[in-house]
């Protein structure tokens, strides 16, 4: 099955490449930044459901890690580099995966001479090291110290998503506060915040309060909000101090992208942006969505 992965992955190297030779549109911004994916997770939800699943239709996916499943013919995660690539203040792209799944992204990256990658080294989802750790591992391994887009492996956002526009926001808050972060948000339906982390804000747009997948009854806000956080270069130091603080507790408190932002909003001014939705490719029904959406617009 791996083979079979591979094989895939070395068909879409040959697309990728030739997409990268028409060279991007630059979209000039003012400050450099950075660009970290977070890849480390192991699907068990996908992978379950693929397997469960008696058509075979979905076969392909088997061994397959979220981020490079095909979407609309293409990687997921090539889909976000298409937009990236356009920004010319983006001066790297970094990647934490697994050990399991190394090699198939040392595949997929070389049509992406910009891009880095890291292994957090770990081997099965019981051994994970949660995205918080895996951030860290990235500013610490990379020396990283621009300000940092840090984005969710199995996360796409609707194509109406303005990238040039939420990084010009950032910058005009910059231009006030150097420690400013920027976040996105979307509405979500009630009984959906039991799936989400949800935002509360201020009359100013600055997040007052993190709750980590709350009944509806436990707060006002419908405002879920996916792992795509701009972080200043400021704040990147309180990683560390995040994970030292919390260095003796289970792995369910520090896991989660979330879980380090809920820390963030108390030492640095935090925004949102709203956004009109998002994918969240999490087991095969929510994939398959997302497929059919992105199928549709590439054949229009």
């Amino acid at each position: 099955m791996l083979f079979l992965a591979l094989t895939l992955l070395y068909d879409v190297h040959e697309t990728e490449l030739s997409r990268i030779q028409k060279g991007p549109i630059c979209v000039g911004l003012e400050e450099e930044m950075k660009v970290l994916f977070l890849a480390a997770g192991y699907g068990t939800r996908l992978e379950r459901d693929v397997l469960a699943d008696q058509s075979g239709k979905y076969d392909h996916l088997r061994g397959v890690p979220k981020p490079l499943v095909p979407v609309g013919g293409r990687p997921l995660i090539s889909h976000w580099m298409d937009i990236l690539m356009k920004i010319d203040t983006v001066e790297q792209f970094y990647l934490v995966t697994n050990q399991k799944y190394l090699t198939q992204f040392e595949v997929w990256a070389q049509a992406w001479p910009k891009l880095q990658i890291v292994s957090d080294g770990t081997t099965d989802n019981e051994t994970r090291s949660g995205a918080v750790r895996c951030i860290q591992l990235a500013v610490e391994h990379f020396q990283i110290t621009d300000d940092l887009l840090v984005i969710g492996g199995d996360t796409l956002f609707y194509e109406d998503f303005d990238l040039k526009n939420y990084l010009e926001r950032f910058l005009e808050l910059q231009k006030k506060t150097g420690d400013a972060c920027l976040v996105t948000y979307y509405n979500c339906a009630e009984h959906e915040t039991v799936k989400f982390g949800i935002l509360e804000v201020d009359e100013h747009d600055v997040v007052t309060r993190f709750r980590e997948k709350p009944q509806p009854e436990e707060t006002p806000s419908r405002r879920a909000c996916p792992c795509f956080y701009l972080y200043s270069n400021s704040s990147l130091p309180l990683l560390q101090e995040f994970l030292s603080e919390r260095k003796d507790c289970p792995l369910k408190e520090i896991d989660a992208p979330g879980n380090f932002l809920q820390y963030l909003y108390t030492r640095r001014p935090v925004f949102v942006y709203k956004i009109s939705g998002r994918f969240d490719v999490g087991g095969l029904q929510s994939y398959i969505v997302c497929d059919q959406y992105f199928m549709q617009k590439r054949g229009q």
